[in-house]
């Protein structure tokens, strides 16, 4: 007899006695609170953002007279704010800016995330030194105008380096690439010290693909938060507007519209474009984040012990 067939059969038998059965109404219960949770916490998520696309479609006389969340566009649909960005050069240059800043920001942040974590996960004598300094910094911050005088004695205000190297890492995320290389079985390590491997190859081709989880995490925080990073930019190159990151000049431009009403003849197009920048913001973020997700998955289930 087929094995499947003798596994339906007692698969059968245990679901006639009572063995197996489906779920209680506690469980379902259960279920339902658990989706209505879900739903309520994805509807407060996508609400704020269907506003804005509306908005940025909307007719902008009307959007200024309207009170409240868009499900849809006010008055007649324009594409007025749409144009209007991809005509600003100052707009396109703020994206290629942000851009520069994620890749470079990034790529820096995670050369330091995995051999800190790396030199971390080893047990050498000054490890707890170096840990507990680590921590003391995630728990104590010199405040911001320290940190304005270390950046400007380093001549990084005014440069592109003021908002590249003070943000591309965070303490939390060398600590969470630690703890993942600890994670690696340890006789994986010392067979490939066996086989003559060095500290850099052990790092970068035995124990790296083995966090590939964590490693995505920390690699998609990094993102997130350059990709959204305006605060330096306003304190370092104030007076350097090519230097800007598009989060910077959506304040800009919604700071700017809060006196749009104070001309003689408003243009109510101009209204629409801070929700068009948002949205072209976002989008890239939406797009790329599905796929981070499916590397994320796959770098769980990934790894293995050298036999």
């Amino acid at each position: 007899m087929e094995p499947t067939k003798v596994q339906n059969r007692i698969r059968a038998k245990r679901v006639h006695s009572g063995m197996v059965g489906g779920h209680s109404v506690a469980d379902e219960i259960t279920d339902v609170i658990i989706g209505l949770i879900l739903l309520g916490v994805a509807f407060i998520c996508v609400i704020p953002l269907w506003h804005v696309l509306m908005a940025s479609l909307s007719d902008g006389r009307a959007l200024l007279a309207h009170d409240g969340a868009l499900l849809l566009p006010v008055g007649k649909l324009n594409f007025e704010g749409y144009k209007l960005v991809f005509k600003d050069s100052a707009i396109l240059k703020g994206y290629g800016n942000t851009l520069l800043y994620v890749v470079c920001a990034t790529s820096i942040g995670m050369c330091i995330n995995i051999v800190g974590g790396y030199v971390l996960s080893r047990k050498t004598a000054f490890r707890p030194f170096m840990i507990i300094m680590l921590m003391f910094t995630m728990m104590f911050n010199g405040g911001l105008i320290p940190t304005y005088n270390v950046i400007r004695a380093l001549g990084f205000v005014g440069t592109r380096w003021s908002l590249i190297i003070p943000g591309c890492t965070m303490a939390i995320f060398v600590i969470m690439l630690m703890n993942a290389f600890q994670s690696v079985p340890e006789s994986t390590l010392e067979s490939a010290a066996i086989d003559g491997a060095g500290h850099f190859r052990i790092m970068l081709q035995v124990a790296l693909p083995q966090t590939g989880g964590i490693t995505v995490v920390v690699l998609l925080n990094t993102v997130i938060i350059q990709w959204n990073a305006w605060f330096n930019a306003s304190i370092y190159v104030t007076n350097k507007r090519d230097l800007w990151p598009l989060q910077l000049w959506i304040r800009q431009i919604v700071a700017d519209n809060a006196n749009i009403l104070q001309g003689a003849s408003p243009d109510y197009d101009r209204l629409l474009i801070q929700y068009a920048v948002i949205m072209a913001a976002t989008i890239p973020i939406l797009v790329a984040f599905p796929f981070f997700q499916k590397k994320l998955e796959a770098g769980v289930i990934t790894g293995g012990v050298k036999g």
